[in-house]
């Protein structure tokens, strides 16, 4: 294929660019894929950011950007996706946004659906005792409710392996930035196209939170995998690389 979109895949908090393994194997012979670390996980564990910030992550990451692409974020990826979208709009010619959320944490003010403050507490004080428990716990509640939990888990646990542990000020920056990023008001001035895909059965971007944040950016597409948890690309490969090439193939030819 002439002209290859390149893809620029983002893994979410605790992971590493290896989660995307199953799906890129799948993608490399029609597309330039690229799987980035953010920084203090993976290969870029030892790349230490002060403050952990959005602003600092992206301005680290967008030195290893090359060409503009497809930014695909993955959970607590899809924020930084986001706000690569918003403030390197030139990096990004499409967004793709997986179980994720412009806003994780709950808003009881708003009725905001998301996750409770005494769920990311409770990461937060596990984190300081056991990384390897609290990582346990988190790929539990990812895979929670889907038919394939068990084997999701397996395969995020033995992919997450192929690279070192994360930083433990990355892991509890990206605690921080789940619990007090808020990017509401903001995502409507995404102009890039967007596809939002979501799992059903999703216990950290809840199912009823779609139609918040569809009302926030009424251009982007919107697709639920019903069966799916908060790992559609694992529990649902087969239609989630299909639903990435319809996109690419739409967005381009507009």
């Amino acid at each position: 294929m002439a002209n290859k979109s390149t893809l620029y895949f983002i893994h979410g908090w605790g992971m590493n660019q290896a989660v995307w393994q199953p799906v890129t194997q799948a993608l490399t012979d029609d597309f330039d894929v690229v799987t980035l670390d953010i920084p203090g996980f993976g290969a870029a564990s030892e790349e230490i950011i002060t403050p952990f910030s959005l602003e600092n992550i992206c301005q680290q990451m967008e030195q290893t950007i090359e060409k503009p692409g497809i930014f695909i974020g993955w959970s607590m990826g899809g924020l930084i996706a986001q706000y690569f979208a918003l403030h390197y709009p030139a990096l990004v010619t499409g967004l793709i946004c997986v179980a994720s959320s412009p806003c994780f944490a709950e808003k009881k003010q708003t009725d905001w659906p998301g996750i409770k403050p005494k769920v990311l507490a409770g990461f937060q004080q596990q984190l300081a005792s056991d990384y390897s428990k609290t990582l346990e716990r988190f790929l539990a509640i990812q895979a929670m409710g889907s038919p394939t939990a068990k084997q999701d888990i397996k395969a995020l646990k033995a992919l997450l392996m192929t690279y070192p542990n994360p930083a433990l000020s990355a892991l509890k920056g990206g605690l921080v930035l789940l619990e007090q990023v808020d990017l509401r008001n903001q995502i409507a001035d995404i102009t890039q196209p967007t596809l939002r895909i979501y799992g059903r059965l999703d216990s950290l971007v809840p199912a009823k939170a779609i139609d918040f944040i569809s009302a926030l950016q009424p251009n982007a597409q919107t697709l639920l995998f019903k069966h799916a948890s908060h790992a559609p690309f694992l529990s649902d490969k087969t239609e989630f690389i299909a639903s990435i090439r319809q996109f690419i193939t739409k967005s381009t030819n507009q």
